[in-house]
């Protein structure tokens, strides 16, 4: 009985050695989710980096991160993937929903992720890296750049047993691939066509994490949405690059107001704000600064409009630096690094027209005859009251007036200001021109 009892004992001491490795995850049974459909960029990074913190510290059972993004910086990506390599929490990269896609630094997060899943009528590819300039890189540039990311993605299809040479062509080729044919060479790991299917196939699914076995255990779990927070749903809108160029647009019309009517004040700090912002997004967009010379060349040419008569010819050369400008702003080969076509021509059209504007009714102002004042006497038609020979009075702009002439006036007449000098004003008789 004695051999039988230590026999048994050793017996659960081997299972509890051997099964150290092999832990079945069981975090509240509840999971985790978040929805990137965005450019891979600081804001998503720091998005997808906060939510797997939070999933670490509330010990979920795993975060999925649903995904449809073109691409983005190779910076956020490398972060992203730094962070899933290196957790204690299973991830799941799921691209979704139908339509959607992972391409260029997407291709890399999903690989990444303990197990990558993509739903029915998506694809995965397209991961040769561009040039963030939009210019053409030197050949032995571009070699480096992209043996750096054949490396890159090469080392990680290896930690995460996926297909390596497909990987290689996905950077070396832009090859891009259909859902069910990612999972039939072992690029993915599922194809699910929702949520509920893919928790029910995670489900007892066996994964690595730091060289432990980790099971999954998602049937009946409960799904929480980690939403972004308010700063980072500001920050991602203005890293849109149709929400930035028209934040730069409003800025320079703000200070060009302020310049062209001193004072005024309030246009000049929104101006002001809305470029600190416009410039904030051009850190993760593709600006071509030979673009913001041309715009600031636009100011200068509209603001000359309005000391210079130059019968609408700045102004015309302005327009034609404001297109320029707005068209070279964004230097990218991809679309999603800079704005909409529609965008880019509505708002030069719009603020072409406000520059036009201001700058007509300034120049106006500028050499209208002054409407008051001693200036404004000038060309008034007023009544002799008095008889001028050579001085007398006159009733001119509702006023009583000392007048002098070069001429005898006779009392009734009408007399028309020609000059003003003191409290006295010179005066001429007034002869109607006939119409």
């Amino acid at each position: 009985m004695k051999f039988a009892k230590n026999t048994g004992e050793k017996l659960i001491f081997l299972l509890l050695l051997f099964s150290l490795p092999l832990i079945v995850f069981s975090g509240g049974n509840t999971v985790n989710l978040i929805e990137v459909d965005s450019i891979i960029n600081p804001v998503s990074a720091e998005y997808i980096i906060d939510s797997i913190k939070a999933t670490e510290k509330e010990s979920a059972q795993c975060l999925i991160i649903k995904l449809d993004t073109p691409g983005g910086l190779d910076t956020s990506m490398r972060q992203i993937i730094k962070e899933i390599l290196n957790t204690h929490v299973p991830i799941i990269v799921y691209v979704a929903p139908d339509g959607a896609r992972a391409a260029s630094a997407g291709v890399l997060i999903t690989m990444a992720a303990h197990v990558a899943a993509m739903a029915p009528g998506t694809n995965i590819g397209a991961a040769h890296p561009v040039s963030m300039g939009g210019g053409k890189m030197s050949r032995e540039m571009s070699e480096k750049v992209e043996n750096d990311a054949v490396a890159y993605i090469q080392s990680i299809a290896t930690k995460r047993k996926r297909n390596i040479e497909w990987a290689e062509k996905a950077v070396r080729e832009s090859v891009s691939i259909k859902a069910d044919e990612a999972l039939k060479i072992k690029v993915i790991d599922l194809v699910s066509p929702n949520l509920d299917d893919l928790l029910q196939k995670l489900d007892g699914r066996e994964v690595d994490i730091d060289g432990k076995k980790v099971i999954l255990a998602t049937k009946g779990a409960t799904v929480k949405d980690l939403k972004m927070t308010l700063r980072e749903k500001i920050l991602a809108t203005l890293t849109d690059p149709n929400i930035a160029y028209i934040l730069m647009m409003l800025g320079v019309a703000g200070l060009y107001f302020e310049l062209a009517h001193p004072g005024a004040i309030f246009p000049g700090v929104i101006g002001a704000i809305c470029l600190i912002l416009a410039f904030y997004s051009f850190q993760v967009l593709s600006v071509n600064y030979a673009g913001i010379l041309f715009i600031i060349l636009a100011i200068i040419l509209f603001l000359a409009e309005i000391k210079v008569a130059s019968y609408g010819l700045l102004s015309i050369g302005g327009t034609i630096c404001l297109l320029f400008g707005s068209l070279m702003l964004f230097d990218s080969t991809s679309p999603y690094l800079r704005p909409s076509l529609t965008v880019l021509i509505a708002t030069i059209v719009i603020t072409a027209g406000f520059f036009i504007t201001v700058a007509t009714i300034a120049f106006r102002a500028y050499i209208r005859k002054p409407a008051s004042g001693s200036e404004g006497m000038i060309g008034l038609v007023g009544v002799v009251i008095n008889r001028i020979a050579p001085r007398g009075k006159v009733f001119v702009h509702g006023e009583y007036w000392n007048a002098y002439s070069e001429e005898v006036i006779e009392e009734g007449e009408e007399v028309e200001v020609v000059e003003i000098n003191g409290l006295k004003i010179k005066v001429k008789k007034f002869i109607k021109k006939d119409r």
